[in-house]
């Protein structure tokens, strides 16, 4: 592929500028008169809060009363310091890529009416509060005017969380709103209290941005940012000089290491919670019910300190350590109210009850049949999860249970068993996620949930089955020239073959495993062990002289309502260096022509790992896909595997990798790769990790 030209790329990075600048005129337009107003005010170099024109132009509740209600618009234009000029500028992003993606009407109606009611209702509060006389941080907020679009701009971004897909949406909305709080209760500025009100403003009147009931999922994470931003307070009042409303503070008035101490245990304790640890969350009640008592007896010390004789800066900054317990008591009714999400204890295993046996989920999968690769499920390895509707196979790696194929039992029942393996995964604090699971279990999991295209299944169909016609012409060869070769093709069960069979066998698979950096892969590819069960088929190449050439194995496809044996699919493929040269294509073909003989309905090649061919639509996951099985390509040859197996004129058909979001990718690529590769060691994984940075080259 020929690399674009100096001139080609220039001109496409100038035709995304103009598009970006044609969707974007309002930003464009506000940006520009910030700047202007900065250079005309001098407010760029000088501190604008310092000069004149911040009592003519500046709204807030003394411009209001004395009657310059047009400030709110001017001061829109103005900022405070010029080092502020910086964040303002990104803020204004927030409007820009609005625009971008709803219009300019939209985006300056979310910017104005944001900016106008964040100043309006928080100048309403400030006149309320400021008849508080003894409070004196309203009063002193009561007093103070303000300039810049920070409230304006925070509804744009709002408005853009708003247009992120669920659970982002919620995940977003958590974010934001702790931010907001968090800068109320500890700075507690006017434009603090502004931007909470504008965020406030579009949580309630955007339909699109209302979060739905929260899952356990987010239940966790909602307690996890709770606990953070706990520690988050403590941490700003420990390093930057403060003002809210619950009193002043000085930086590190406290001990360093105490502070120190209590992030290390705080950011515990949250992992803990995010985690489902049942013991997290009761040492997160213990130190939210502290928190509480701890307010509780300050507030009803307070109005006794004169007549006891104490002075309140020994007891600590009295004001403060009530408004945390004020927090400490929302947090601790939330947490008592979502109990039900953390797990009790560390669970091995999924549900209650006695855990099914290999021999139950083999004649549940005789009896109801499953995919192409349901027999995989009865190997070792595996765990099993029992539901009201069948069973569910799956493998715990890494805080990740995966679950294997579709779920064994009546087809009218599988959405069900899908629906309770995703709730007692989440329930015991673990990533559910489903490998290589067809088209039904897609539409079972909740329509939040991603997919992701693992491999094409490539079934080939029996009935009829003849290599005739251009399309057939390298397995016909194959064939012809096994005949002349006198090769012999048996079709065994392994436990049914001699001792020297078997030990060839074991030397070739051998053989084919020294040659790799990596061990050989599990899971979803089998081994001898795997092919010795008295179910499973052997196909054989032998040559003149009794020597095996080659050899596939086959595993059952089960029909469904106990109909038998439906098919066939290929599972391990090895051949013997420097023996007859097409043997595997030999053995498929011949493979096919005998199933076929016996009535079988299809014939399954599998799939090969990370060889889809994407549509256009999906460039993204095509490159990274293509990424992957360039590097790993020298270590077990997925491309040319799936090349091969296109020969046979199969149909496909899709199999995949659904999770919940793209948040939980790291963990499940980390949990597929121990799943593959449960004995590689760390050197192992280091040469492969050469291999594929070589391969992307």
């Amino acid at each position: 592929m020929t690399a674009p030209t100096a001139p080609a790329r220039s001109a496409r990075v100038t035709g995304i500028l103009r598009h970006i600048i044609s969707c974007t005129p309002a930003t464009i337009a506000t940006t520009l008169a910030v700047l202007v107003v900065g250079v005309v005010s001098r407010g760029l170099w000088e501190p604008f809060v310092e000069s004149a024109g911040m009592y003519t132009w500046a709204y807030g509740l003394p411009a209001f009363d004395e009657g310059r209600w047009w400030t709110p618009v001017t001061g829109t234009f103005f900022v405070v310091q010029p080092l502020v000029y910086i964040p303002t500028l990104i803020a204004l992003g927030a409007l820009g890529a609005l625009e971008f993606f709803r219009g300019t009407r939209v985006a300056l109606a979310y910017f104005w009416v944001g900016q106008l009611f964040g100043v309006f209702a928080s100048a309403l509060l400030l006149s309320v509060l400021r008849l508080f006389s003894e409070w004196t941080w309203a009063q002193e907020i009561a007093s103070t005017l303000d300039v810049g679009p920070s409230a304006g701009a925070l509804a744009c971004l709002a408005a853009l969380i708003g247009l992120a897909p669920a659970p982002w949406r919620t995940r977003g909305w958590m974010v934001l709103l702790t931010a907001v709080i968090v800068a109320v209760l500890v700075f507690g500025t006017v434009a603090d209290l502004e931007d909470i009100f504008a965020v406030l403003l579009i949580l309630v009147v955007d339909r699109t941005l209302r979060p739905q009931r929260a899952t356990v999922r987010e239940q966790r994470l909602i307690a996890f940012l709770g606990m953070l931003a706990f520690i988050a307070i403590e941490v700003i009042l420990a390093l930057v000089p403060t003002d809210g409303p619950f009193g002043a503070t000085e930086p590190l008035s406290g001990s360093f290491w105490s502070t120190a101490i209590d992030v290390v245990v705080v950011v515990v304790i949250a992992n803990g919670l995010l985690q489902a640890r049942r013991w997290a969350w009761v040492i997160a009640i213990i130190l939210m019910s502290i928190n509480v008592l701890s307010a509780i007896g300050l507030a009803l010390l307070l109005p006794a300190t004169d007549a006891l004789g104490l002075d309140v800066t020994e007891i600590g900054t009295v004001e403060l350590e009530i408004g945390t317990g004020a927090l400490s008591l929302l947090m601790l009714i939330y947490l008592i109210s979502v109990r039900g999400a953390f797990a009790r204890h560390r669970r091995t295993t999924l549900g209650g009850g006695a855990e099914p046996t290999v021999a139950e989920a083999s004649a549940m999968l005789r009896q109801w049949g499953g995919s192409t690769l349901s027999w995989m499920t009865t190997w070792d390895g595996n765990d099993y999860l029992r539901t009201s509707t069948g069973i569910v196979t799956f493998q715990k790696r890494v805080g990740t249970v995966i679950a294997l194929a579709d779920p064994l039992g009546p087809a009218e029942g599988r959405a069900q068993s899908v629906a309770e393996f995703i709730h007692a995964a989440e329930h015991a604090g673990l990533v559910p996620c489903f490998f290589s699971a067809g088209e039904t279990v897609r539409a079972a999991v909740p329509d939040t949930w991603r997919s992701l295209v693992v491999a094409d299944d490539t079934i080939v169909d029996l009935p009829g089955l003849a290599f005739t016609g251009k399309a057939w012409n390298s397995v016909r060869t194959s064939m012809n020239k096994a005949g002349r070769e006198d090769m012999t093709f048996r079709l065994p069960r392994l436990a049914d073959e001699p001792w020297g069979v078997r030990a060839q066998l074991n030397a070739i698979s051998e053989q084919w495993v020294g040659d790799k950096d990596l061990p050989e892969m599990r899971f979803t590819l089998g081994t001898l062990a795997e092919a010795d069960d008295p179910e499973v088929r052997i196909a054989l190449a032998i040559d003149p002289h009794g020597t095996v050439d080659g050899f596939l194995s086959w595993l059952p496809i089960y029909g469904d309502d106990g109909r038998g044996m439906r098919g066939w699919t290929l599972d391990l493929m090895r051949r013997r260096e420097g023996g007859f040269g097409p043997v595997m294509g030999y053995l498929i073909a011949s493979s096919g022509v005998a199933f076929r003989d016996e009535g079988a309905e299809i014939m399954s090649l599998s799939g090969a790992p990370l060889a889809h061919e994407y549509p256009p639509e999906a460039s993204m996951l095509a490159a990274l896909s293509a990424r992957l099985s360039d590097g790993l390509e020298p270590v077990y040859g997925f491309q040319s595997l799936h090349r091969f197996k296109a020969k046979f004129q199969p149909r496909y058909e899709t199999l995949y990798l659904l999770f919940h979001d793209e948040g939980d990718l790291p963990r499940i690529g980390a949990a597929l790769t121990r799943a593959f590769l449960p004995d590689a060691t760390t050197r192992q994984f280091a040469r492969a990790g050469l291999e594929l940075v070589r391969g992307s080259d």
